[in-house]
């Protein structure tokens, strides 16, 4: 096969020792830095970064401007060639990440065997709901879940701020068992750690206390486990399990869902708690961010824009309860839009969304530039502004939209559901 020069180029650049350093302005193409700070973000040796600046100026991959005792170097986003380098940059994944969603499903896909052979009739939900169901009476039907934060508390380590992770988990966990419309009644947590610090585990439990008083939820017990050598020794692991209740003729479970139904999107606020390998690895292990910067289109510091806490829609959605006939509910966590909608489809049921009409926060754009990320793989990674999804008939949207005006979040209709095989279209 013959190559262009500009291909020749672009492979050779790729193959040399300089290949960090294109990475790193292509992570932030709208930045310029002084050598300083070039040198301490990608870590080469002085020499072979002086070469490679003078190399990749005289390719015309960047642009120098000295300014008083500094040269500032900026990428050079006219030039063909870096056009041509982005297409060929391997995008970043939740994969590429240590998180496999393929991995996971294949894993629920093997065990559901295991977990079918201990049900009993009172067991009235499949494995993979987004909570567990189980009939104690005639009338009533109690809802379990059980979760953890995830890498968000990495940024808990890092700021050394507690008092929202616990505040994270109660929300998201309440959130699930909403979804079948569930009220929660009490709530454990479990704490594990390397070394117990008295003052974290008393923020981290504030903020559990913080959340089950907001959602009217019991905080009954829970377990501290002192792990040495298993975990390090300012570092812990959050998890928790949660039971509410919902009488049984009220249960939700998408078997009305018709086509031509409505999709209500209730925005999210942020990350909420899902995707962090990932922004970990775009954010500052390729685009090399810190915490405390407020990248351009951000209104507040990273540290604040990812701390943010996971909303809870339950005051909301329960008030919507007592006066419309909700059809469907998907809580949007890990696996986004795509993944996490389909599991309230009927089987002859999809949903078309279309994006332009809810706002994308900035903090997804930011993920996305920064990472090369295809579009696919931001909707099945991250909740992209929505946190939360009602399905209903379309006469009532606007009733029901109405009805949320008065919530600090925002609502709007987001897309319908089609003809289908449990999937999402997104337009």
């Amino acid at each position: 096969m013959i190559m262009s020069k500009n291909e020749t180029n672009i492979n050779f650049l790729f193959k040399s020792i300089y290949s960090k350093l294109i990475e790193f302005f292509l992570a932030n193409p709208d930045n310029e830095f002084y050598v300083n700070e070039i040198l301490k973000a990608v870590k080469i040796s002085p020499k072979v970064l002086c070469d490679g600046l003078k190399e990749l100026e005289k390719a015309g991959i960047l642009l120098s401007e000295k300014r008083a005792n500094s040269i500032y170097y900026r990428l050079n986003k006219k030039n063909e060639i870096v056009g041509s380098i982005k297409k060929i940059l391997k995008p970043a994944t939740y994969k590429d990440a240590g998180v496999d969603i393929d991995a996971a499903n294949l894993a629920v896909k093997n065990i559901k065997k295991y977990v079918r052979e201990t049900y009993n009739p009172n067991v009235l939900s499949k494995v993979g709901s987004f909570g567990g169901l189980y009939q104690f009476d005639k009338e009533n039907v109690l809802v379990s879940s059980t979760d953890g934060v995830g890498t968000k508390l990495k940024l808990a380590f890092k700021t050394n701020k507690h008092d929202t992770i616990g505040q994270d988990l109660v929300n998201h966990c309440v959130n699930d068992i909403l979804v079948t419309g569930a009220k929660p009644l009490f709530f454990l947590d479990y704490i594990a750690c390397g070394k117990v610090n008295p003052k974290v585990i008393e923020q981290i439990v504030k903020g559990l206390s913080i959340a089950c008083k907001e959602n009217n939820c019991a905080l009954v017990g829970g377990e501290i486990a002192e792990m040495p050598g298993l975990y390090k020794e300012k570092e812990y692991d959050l998890a928790s399990f949660i039971v509410g209740k919902v009488n049984k003729n009220k249960m939700i479970d998408g078997l009305k869902i018709k086509k031509d139904d409505a999709v209500i999107g209730l925005s999210s606020n942020g990350l909420h708690t899902n995707g962090y390998s990932l922004v970990f690895k775009v954010l500052f292990d390729h685009a090399k961010l810190n915490l405390n910067q407020k990248p351009k289109g951000l209104n507040c510091a990273l540290k604040e824009e990812l701390m943010k806490v996971h909303l809870s829609y339950f005051k909301p959605v329960n008030e919507l309860l007592t006066k419309f006939e909700i059809k469907a509910m998907a809580h949007i966590t890990g696996g986004g839009l795509i993944e996490n909608i389909p599991r309230v489809l009927p089987e002859n049921c999809s949903v078309e969304l279309y994006q332009e009409k809810w706002r994308i926060p900035p903090i997804f754009e930011l993920i996305q530039k920064h990472g090369n990320i295809p579009k696919d793989e931001m909707y099945r990674t991250f909740n992209m502004g929505i946190g939360f999804v009602l399905i209903v008939n379309k006469k009532y949207s606007e009733k029901i939209l109405a009805q949320l005006k008065k919530y600090d979040f925002k609502s709007q209709v987001i897309g319908n559901v089609i003809s289908g095989n449990k999937k999402v279209v997104i337009s």
